[in-house]
């Protein structure tokens, strides 16, 4: 037998080997029951909350731990109750049955949720109605009818 065989069968033997023992020690695979089954038999996930930290002692960003960031947005967030007065309609678009609204330059439709940019600090509002003319949106309970020309 020349050098080259000789080579060729210490491999062949050798892959077979750990092949072998690949198979022996790899843990057994078990099938999974069909997802009908699993999803009667269990509740859903909890969902998780997250809330900014409104101090040092409550937690700080991991990656800039000195930062005071996380604390200035987290005051900035609940730190003042909807101020409606400061709210403009730039303008209104669309056709009748599908009507947009610019508020404090921020696009609405009926039903939309956003927050816009005031003197006093961010409002979200919710958008109730779209006439030709106005538009009536609601914040923390309070509801104002906006004008196009009104100032603040």
């Amino acid at each position: 037998m020349n050098q080259m065989n000789r080579r060729n069968l210490i491999l062949r033997s050798m892959a077979t080997v750990f092949v072998s023992i690949l198979f022996i020690t790899r843990p057994s695979v078990v099938a999974a029951p069909p997802p009908a089954a699993q999803v009667a038999g269990t509740q859903a996930a909890p969902r998780s909350i997250f809330t900014l930290p409104t101090g040092p002692k409550e937690g700080c960003d991991p990656f800039f731990p000195s930062s005071q960031r996380p604390y200035e947005s987290a005051a900035a967030v609940t730190g003042h109750a909807g101020d409606l007065t400061s709210l403009v309609m730039q303008g209104i678009s669309g056709p009748p049955e599908r009507r947009l609204a610019i508020i404090n330059n921020v696009t609405f439709g009926v039903g939309d949720d956003a927050e816009v940019r005031t003197p006093q600090g961010r409002i979200h509002i919710h958008c109730l109605e779209i006439t030709s003319d106005s538009v009536v949106v609601e914040a923390d309970g309070q509801r104002r009818e906006l004008h196009y020309g009104d100032k603040p």
